[in-house]
């Protein structure tokens, strides 16, 4: 029994189950992690969501802000990318099946045992894990009810991007969507800066990436898995802070971790990236 924890999918089907055989896994005995975003970018999200649905329980993923905006299109909220290469999916006679099934997905992973905690983004310094599971059993909560139309249209926005605990009503869900699935930066403070994009070496002061700050999360014991960025390639975290997001839909590979003996294995882009893809950016 393995627990494998892979980064961004964006749509890479066949890398996917590429890398899946190198570990030989076997969703009867092994546990399968994603980081979120298993759709859009790459070639065949309608083929990754059909078969990360398939796997039942043998999957524990979280949503990523790409998963969230494919609901919002389907909603009829917010406008279909071609870029985003998601309308096979829109259009497969599933659809529906699939896009209840994918707003009903956590945006947190907790494992107590393996002192384990993901996000597609990472936790927000401003956070302890309390506080952190309570924010997204909200998002979640309003995602899985006859409302989350409602949500999906007012999740757009920087604001509020500071935690308080007075916060309320949207702006509250949004400041916690916003820290786990699209955080990248941060002030000293822990406020969220939600406009860089830039590699921390070209990040402005006094931004830094949000774990290069004290994190109430980490400093209770616990390792944070996140994806969401990939111009890190899986580099430049503390220990106990891991990136899996290493820009398969990019050109890049996917990347997976074994958790028992943290070995990575990796599974190199099987198609030949646009002209426009041919660097790993801001997802």
């Amino acid at each position: 029994m393995s627990t494998y924890l892979i980064g961004d999918i964006h749509g890479c089907y066949n890398e996917l189950r590429a890398l899946l055989a190198q570990v030989a896994f076997d969703p009867a005995h092994d546990t399968l992690w994603l980081t979120g975003d298993l759709v859009a970018r790459g070639p065949a999200s309608l083929e990754v969501l059909r078969y990360v649905r398939s796997l039942g329980s043998a999957v524990r993923m979280v949503l990523g802000n790409h998963d969230l905006h494919l609901l919002a299109v389907y909603a009829g909220i917010s406008r279909n990318k071609p870029k985003d290469r998601i309308t096979p999916l829109l259009d497969a006679p599933d659809a529906d099946d699939l896009i209840n099934w994918l707003r009903r997905q956590p945006v947190l992973q907790v494992d107590e045992e393996k002192r384990l905690v993901m996000a597609h983004a990472g936790i927000t310094p401003q956070w302890d894990l309390e506080t952190a599971k309570m924010c997204a059993r909200e998002v979640e909560a309003v995602l899985g009810s006859d409302s989350y139309p409602l949500f999906l249209d007012a999740m757009y926005g920087d604001m509020p991007n500071n935690w308080l605990p007075e916060l309320t009503g949207l702006a509250r869900l949004r400041f916690g969507t916003n820290a786990l699935t699209r955080m990248r930066y941060c002030f000293p403070n822990g406020q969220l800066d939600m406009i860089c994009k830039d590699t921390p070496d070209r990040a402005p002061p006094p931004l830094k990436p949000w774990f290069a700050l004290p994190n109430q999360v980490a400093e209770q014991g616990y390792a944070i898995i996140f994806g969401h960025w990939a111009s890190l390639e899986g580099r430049g975290t503390p220990e106990g802070i891991y990136a899996l997001d290493t820009g398969c839909c990019w050109g890049g590979d996917l990347t997976l971790l074994r958790w028992e003996d943290k070995t990575y294995f990796h599974q190199p882009s099987l198609r030949q990236p646009d002209l426009d893809d041919a660097t790993p950016k801001a997802s």
